[in-house]
């Protein structure tokens, strides 16, 4: 007997590894990629999502650049990217159905240890923050880090005007 699709419960999914440059100050973290980054093995590839729109913008790049070229302009721009978890349980792409009690997150004590001129970590949107803020901030104490949430590019978090969100975000990365 098969068990139908719809049945079967959501399997645990893993991120991606870490856009990393060692003279990065910046760390921008996202949750975990979408369902459309996962299949096409890349950071923030749903079309609808603004965060290449919104840094290529801010940092002077054409947003729909090749991928490599895109991960080239972080680096440049002395940009690290990740996200807070590893891996979890999730149906969909959505941050709230991700299964509370699945969550692993990334271990960042060797990641910042090993990029210690990061000043400054970006958090791309609330879920990446909470899942940090609980998750990971109580092995970093002592660290000196400055946080800051910022409006999410998800096509989820359409209730924030662009001009906002970009306004945000270049404040965030220039100051």
């Amino acid at each position: 007997m098969r068990i139908s699709d719809s049945a079967r419960p959501p399997a645990r999914i893993s991120g991606f590894p870490p856009i990393e440059n060692p003279s990065a100050r910046v760390l921008i973290l996202g949750s975990m990629p979408s369902e459309a980054s996962l299949r096409a093995g890349q950071y923030y590839a749903h079309p609808q999502n603004l965060f290449w729109r919104i840094l290529g913008e801010i940092l002077g790049a054409a947003h729909d650049a090749p991928y490599a070229d895109r991960l080239r302009m972080l680096k440049s721009n002395g940009i690290a990217l990740w996200d807070v978890l590893a891996s979890c349980v999730r149906e969909g792409s959505l941050d709230s159905d991700i299964a509370t009690d699945s969550l692993q997150p990334n271990d960042f004590i060797p990641f910042l240890t090993k990029h210690s001129r990061i000043e400054r970590v970006l958090f791309n949107g609330a879920k990446a923050e909470a899942c940090f803020r609980r998750h990971v901030a109580p092995s970093l104490e002592g660290r000196s880090i400055r946080y800051l949430r910022l409006p999410s590019t998800s096509p989820a978090n359409a209730s924030i005007a662009y001009a906002r969100k970009i306004a945000d975000w270049r404040d965030a990365l220039t100051n």
